[in-house]
C-alpha cells in the first residue's frame, strides 16, 4: 500500500480526489490549514466510504497546519518516516484561487501559491519522495487566441492568480533539471470544475462569502440569493455570455489518480495536461440547464463585465486521454443535480 501525502485535501477537489485514492488502495495523509475548509470533511469522506471499505479510517488521517510553515512540513515527513510510513508520492491541492481575492490581495497569494509550494518541494526532496501532482489552473493560459486550447498555447495569465499558478510551474520545471533523473512532475491545468459528489455528501464548500459560479448558483436555487448575476452579456459569444469548460469534480478525482499512477509506472519527467470535457458551455446555458434539471426559479441580471474574466476557454483534452488514459463522463446535467443535491442536504443538515 503505497502512501501519499495530499495537501489541501479537505478542500472542494481535495476531498473527491481522496475518495478515488482510497478506493484504488492508497493510504492518505492530509495536510490543511482548513482556512478555507472544515474538519467534518474527514468524518464524510469516511462516511461515504465505510459501506465498501471496513478500515476506511485506518487508511486517512488529517494533520493541521499551514504550508508555509517549513518546521511544521517537515514535521509531518519524519513523523511518517519514523513510523516506517514515508510518502511514496504528494498530490498538491493547497492554495488561494480567487481571481477577483487575488487581485485585491497579491501579496497573500504569492505566500501561500508560491511560497508554500516551494516549501513543500524543499521538504520533499529532502525525505527522497520524488512524485509529485500539482493543482494547476487553465487561468495560466490568460485570453487565449484560439480555443481549444492546447498545452503548449501560450502562457500569458492576466490575473494574480494565474501568475502565481504559472510561477510556480516554471519553478517545478526548473527544480526537475536539477533533479532530472527522479523528479516525476504531473502538472494538472484544470478548467472550471463544477459539481459534487452524487452521495451529497460532499461538495463545494466556501467559508465566508463564496465567489465560484456553483455556490452562488446553489444560493440562487434555494432562495438564500434572490437572483443570480452574470457578468456580461455582450460578449462575442452566440448569447452575449462567457464560454466555459465545465467539468465534473469526479471527473477532475479520476484524472488526478490517473496522473500519479503514471507517474509511478513512467521514468523522471514533466508532464504537463489539460483536464477538461473539450466542450465549450454558455454562462447563461449553465444557468438555464441548472433550472431546467433541478427545478427551480430565480431571476437573472447582467451586470458589469467583471476584471481578469475572458471570452471563452475549452480545454484541448486529446494529451490527458492519451497519456492517462482518462476519459471525462459526466454531463452538464449530471453536475447540476450533483452541484444542488449537495446544497440541498447541506441546508437540511442546518435546518435539523
Amino acid at each position: 500500500m503505497k502512501n501519499i501525502l495530499i495537501t489541501g485535501g479537505t478542500g472542494f477537489i481535495g476531498s473527491h480526489t481522496c475518495i478515488e485514492l482510497i478506493k484504488k488502495g492508497y493510504k492518505l495523509t492530509i495536510l490543511d490549514s482548513l482556512v478555507n475548509s472544515k474538519k467534518e470533511t474527514i468524518n464524510l469522506i469516511k462516511k461515504i466510504l465505510e459501506k465498501d471499505i471496513s478500515n476506511v479510517s485506518e487508511n486517512i488521517e488529517l494533520k493541521v497546519g499551514d504550508i508555509r510553515d517549513f518546521n511544521f512540513v517537515e514535521k509531518v515527513f519524519r513523523s511518517n518516516k519514523k513510523n516506517h510510513q514515508q510518502f511514496d508520492g504528494v498530490i498538491h491541492f493547497c492554495g488561494l484561487k480567487s481571481v477577483n481575492d487575488s487581485i485585491k490581495n497579491p501579496i497573500e497569494y504569492w505566500d501561500v501559491n508560491v511560497l508554500g509550494t516551494i516549501n513543500l518541494v524543499k521538504v520533499m526532496i529532502k525525505y527522497e519522495c520524488f512524485s509529485l501532482v500539482f493543482s494547476s489552473s487553465a487561468t495560466v493560459y490568460g485570453n487565449p487566441k484560439k480555443n481549444p486550447i492546447k498545452e503548449d498555447s501560450n502562457i500569458y495569465p492576466i490575473s494574480t492568480y494565474g501568475l502565481t499558478k504559472s510561477a510556480t510551474e516554471s519553478f517545478l520545471f526548473d527544480i526537475q533539471k536539477q533533479y532530472s533523473c527522479k523528479l516525476r512532475i504531473a502538472i494538472l491545468r484544470y478548467f472550471n470544475p463544477v459539481g459534487a459528489h452524487d452521495s451529497g455528501l460532499i461538495g463545494e464548500w466556501p467559508l465566508g462569502t463564496p465567489n465560484n459560479i456553483f455556490p452562488l448558483l446553489n444560493y440562487a436555487g434555494i432562495g438564500i440569493n434572490k437572483t443570480f448575476q452574470i457578468y456580461g452579456n455582450d460578449w462575442p459569444t452566440k448569447d452575449g455570455t462567457c464560454i466555459r469548460d465545465y467539468v465534473h469534480v469526479m471527473d477532475i478525482a479520476t484524472g488526478h489518480v490517473s496522473a500519479l499512477n503514471y507517474l509511478f509506472s513512467n521514468e523522471a519527467q514533466v508532464l504537463t495536461l489539460n483536464l477538461g470535457t473539450g466542450k465549450g458551455t454558455s454562462v447563461l446555458e449553465l444557468v438555464k440547464t441548472f433550472q431546467i434539471v433541478n427545478k427551480v426559479r430565480f431571476k437573472i441580471d447582467f451586470i458589469e463585465r467583471r476584471e481578469g474574466d475572458i471570452v471563452e476557454a475549452v480545454a484541448d483534452n486529446l494529451l490527458a486521454k492519451e497519456k492517462l488514459n482518462w476519459q471525462p463522463k459526466k454531463s452538464i446535467q449530471d453536475m447540476c443535480r450533483d452541484g444542488y443535491k449537495w446544497q440541498k442536504n447541506l441546508l437540511l443538515k442546518k435546518e435539523n
